[in-house]
């Protein structure tokens, strides 16, 4: 694809972003599989059905400009998604191992951040007002999620800092 507009910009932004969704979709499974913490496995799991949202509102934006989802693989996904499943073979204790996962999936959330608020400032310029609309409800739950892992975090960091509270929670 040649890029001469911000428009070509923008379809571009959208399709990595839409297969960084599905990638985290199709990896969030296995990752909340090794979750210790019943509040970081909920949290994921909540994430987990937002995204599947995301991802229809990726759709709709699409079918509203007569484009196709398909594009390039999300690299950037791809790679921080390597990492976390590397991380979760590892051996950890068990809140060691929910550290480990939250740092994970915070990398997830802040490449998303980037992302969909690069596409969102797009849209504005653009005059997509819809397509705004859409990507910054997004943008607002993966800056939420972002929050919830941090502060599910401050308290498992607490829990993996003495190796005698590994297990306890």
């Amino acid at each position: 694809m040649d890029y001469e507009t911000l428009n070509d910009l923008y379809f571009h932004e959208l399709k990595d972003l839409y297969s960084a969704e599905k990638q985290i979709l199709r990896a969030m499974p296995k990752v909340t599989k090794h979750v210790s913490s019943p509040a970081l496995r909920d949290s994921l799991e909540q994430h987990r059905e937002e995204t599947r949202v995301q991802i229809e509102r990726l759709e709709q934006i699409f079918e509203r400009h007569g484009k196709s989802t398909r594009g390039a693989k999300c690299k950037g996904t791809e790679g921080v998604l390597e990492e976390a499943e590397d991380w979760i073979m590892e051996e950890a204790q068990p809140d060691v191992m929910d550290c480990g996962i939250i740092s994970c999936m915070q990398r997830v959330e802040h490449y998303e951040i980037a992302g969909y608020g690069c596409a969102r400032t797009y849209a504005q310029v653009l005059g997509f007002n819809e397509d705004e609309s859409l990507l910054n409800l997004t943008l607002h739950e993966e800056s939420e999620t972002d929050k919830k892992l941090t502060h599910i975090a401050e308290k498992i960091n607490q829990m993996a800092k003495e190796p005698e509270h590994a297990h306890a929670h």
